[in-house]
């Protein structure tokens, strides 16, 4: 039997490095906030006409972000809808409504368009 490695904890344990008070609990699961895929929405990104259209774009595009100019593959190639899906859903596959960012420019992208909601009159 040994001591507890947490300091100044004179609990006996037999295997292990703590014992059971001390020892880490596994960490929760957190949701990631930043996801583009909103949980309403899910379905849609993973469907076979999204993934076609997004190909469709990233070919038009010929794999360069419409910001910035940099060269994005893959998965770092982001579709940003230009009018958002919550406001028109009409437009979720239209190729005018989309445009092929890398993933730093459609965070900007997207909280732009919160700045503009949430302070109106200061962007004019």
């Amino acid at each position: 039997m040994k001591y507890c490695g947490f300091n100044g904890c004179s609990n006996k344990i037999r295997t292990g490095y703590y014992c059971d008070e001390h020892k880490r609990k596994k960490p929760k699961r957190k949701k990631n906030k930043k996801s583009i895929y909103h949980s309403k929405n899910k379905s849609f990104y993973n469907s076979d006409p999204w993934k076609a259209m997004r190909s469709v774009v990233y070919d038009r595009e010929r794999g360069y972000c419409q910001r910035c100019n940099k060269f994005v593959f893959g998965r770092r190639a982001h579709v940003h809808h230009v009018i958002p899906i919550s406001e028109d859903e009409t437009l979720k596959l239209d190729p005018n409504n989309l445009r092929l960012l890398c993933p730093q420019c459609h965070t900007i992208e997207e909280n732009e368009d919160k700045k503009r909601t949430v302070f109106p009159s200061y962007f004019g």
